[in-house]
């Protein structure tokens, strides 16, 4: 799947207010590098930091998946910047995938949150 059409599914599943500027920078095989804006005059908050997660593992995972258990650790404060989050699969056994991903504040040096996650994959 290419760059761009991993975008429309992703835009097409993804409520338009869950987005956050949604961009597909990267996808290889099971692993995608997503990049998020924040809104004009807003900032990071836990919602909005976790539909990022949901998206970035949809991404890897399928953009039908369902996140069935999920574990989050922040690891430092989101700063007021673009977060650029890594997703991939960790494993995948008779539909169910195993994922995480890495979120970061501009760029991917140092992770602000790491979440792993069980996901139910729909054929």
């Amino acid at each position: 799947m290419t760059e761009g059409e991993l975008q429309v599914l992703l835009e097409a599943a993804i409520p338009a207010r869950e987005r956050y500027g949604l961009f597909v920078e990267d996808c290889q095989d099971q692993d995608v590098r997503l990049r998020f804006s924040p809104a004009e005059g807003e900032g990071w908050s836990a919602p909005a930091l976790l539909a990022l997660v949901d998206a970035s593992l949809r991404a890897a995972s399928g953009v039908g998946a369902a996140v069935t258990h999920l574990n989050v650790t922040v690891l430092r404060p989101a700063l007021q910047s673009d977060v650029l989050a890594l997703s991939r699969v960790i494993r995948r056994d008779r539909g169910i995938a195993h994922a995480e991903a890495w979120l970061f504040s501009h760029a991917a040096v140092e992770p602000m949150l790491h979440a792993t996650a069980t996901l139910s994959v729909r054929a």
